[in-house]
């Protein structure tokens, strides 16, 4: 008896660590997003492009990732999720190194590609064990793994706020993060789990479109990145053109809705638990359709700050939920099926600013925003596919 209570205690401790590195390897990730996002303006002065070309260049990330992602599940496949996550987060984290040395717009847009390319294929394989580190603890952790995600984006962009304030070159500062972050990034990946395809599993395709229990799944996810980019890059706009706030208040208002979204994932794998992920993104729906309502009408900045603070609230959880759900859909790769996911989604992220802005350019941002509004209300719609995220089976970790 004694040896099976050890057995059991040396599991759970397997699992605990197994959690904690996970959640360190979303930090990293969030990290170099991070330190990237805050040195874009020295960026574009060193490649010498305008407006319009950064524009263009910045595309080019999602471009990459969507591109990528569906490679995947056959990386994972051949070298098994912990040594595939191990390489993918190392190229990603070293790919940092690259926009700062691009000297003009092409070299940019072609660089910026490679960087969302690592970008997409790393975050697959870490919700990949994500995902399974949840189903053998047998509740949810994934919008906490989320929340970990937006803990390393607000570090990275401090340390590039600074470095920002102190004129360091950003070849120096993206050198030195990149070799930091690749070196946590390594130690910590040697505790995640790791899940090996059966001998009799035949391997995913080389490329492969999103599998028909995707499209649904990321329609959902959908949504939500749509609402959260439209926020993020648009609530200070919105909040200046529309309500005639200072630009200090406004951007303001961007940073809160960031932290919103932060400690909301941190928070929300206790909400999942205690209610469902069904229950928890119609509830979340109908926060985010009540903002968006908020923000559509305000005759106030306060009130669309409040509306915007809503939206976040309502959609922080749906995107981890989302990977969960694909996780646990019982197909037959983890790897592919939240590729399939991940692809759909990231695809909002990148039509949403420019679909935005069409919109207002040909009507005004306050019906760009009741789109939004109508989009956020799909939740409520379609919250029942994420029905498997509320189901993770708890197993015993393997070596």
């Amino acid at each position: 008896m004694s040896l099976v209570s050890a057995d059991t205690e040396t599991d759970r401790q397997s699992l605990r660590r197994a959690r904690y590195a996970v959640a360190a390897v979303f930090c990293v990730h969030g990290a170099v997003t991070g330190n990237f996002a805050t040195r874009v303006p020295w960026i574009q002065d060193h490649a010498s492009v305008g407006a319009g070309q950064l524009g263009l260049a910045l595309a080019f990330p999602a471009i990459g990732a969507a591109m990528a992602m569906p490679m995947a599940g056959a990386i994972t496949h051949r070298f098994g999720a912990r040594k595939a996550m191990r390489g993918l987060l190392a190229l990603w984290t070293l790919a940092l190194t690259l926009p700062a040395l691009a000297p003009n717009v092409y070299t940019l847009c072609a660089v910026l590609f490679v960087y969302g390319c690592t970008a997409g294929m790393s975050d697959v394989a870490m919700n990949a064990i994500g995902v399974e580190t949840e189903s053998r603890l047998g509740r949810s952790i994934m919008s906490s793994l989320h929340g970990m995600w937006s803990v390393g984006l607000l570090i990275g962009s401090g340390v590039g706020t600074i470095a920002a304030h102190l004129d360091v070159d950003a070849r120096a500062q993206f050198t030195v993060a990149a070799v930091v972050l690749t070196a946590i990034g390594l130690v910590v990946s040697r505790w995640v789990l790791n899940v090996e395809a059966a001998p009799d599993e035949h391997p995913p395709p080389h490329f492969a479109l999103p599998p028909k229990s995707a499209w649904l799944i990321g329609a959902v996810g959908f949504c939500a990145v749509f609402a959260e980019g439209a926020s993020l890059d648009w609530s200070a706009v919105y909040l200046e053109d529309e309500l005639d706030t200072s630009a200090g208040l406004a951007a303001a208002s961007t940073t809160a809705f960031a932290l919103t979204m932060a400690v909301a994932r941190l928070a929300g794998d206790a909400v999942v638990n205690r209610f469902g992920a069904v229950r928890t993104v119609r509830s979340g729906g109908v926060l985010a359709t009540f903002g968006g309502l908020m923000v559509v009408f305000a005759p106030h900045p306060a009130l669309a700050m409040a509306g915007f603070g809503c939206m976040g609230l309502g959609i922080a959880v749906v995107v981890p939920l989302a990977f969960a759900a694909a996780g646990h859909s019982g197909g037959p790769n983890t790897s592919q099926a939240i590729a399939g996911v991940a692809t759909v989604t990231y695809t909002s992220g990148l039509i949403a600013p420019s679909a935005i802005g069409a919109v207002a350019d040909a009507t005004s941002l306050v019906v760009s925003f009741g789109l939004v509004t109508l989009l956020a209300f799909g939740l409520i719609a379609g919250a029942n596919v994420l029905r498997s995220a509320s189901r993770p089976v708890a197993e015993t970790p393997k070596a």
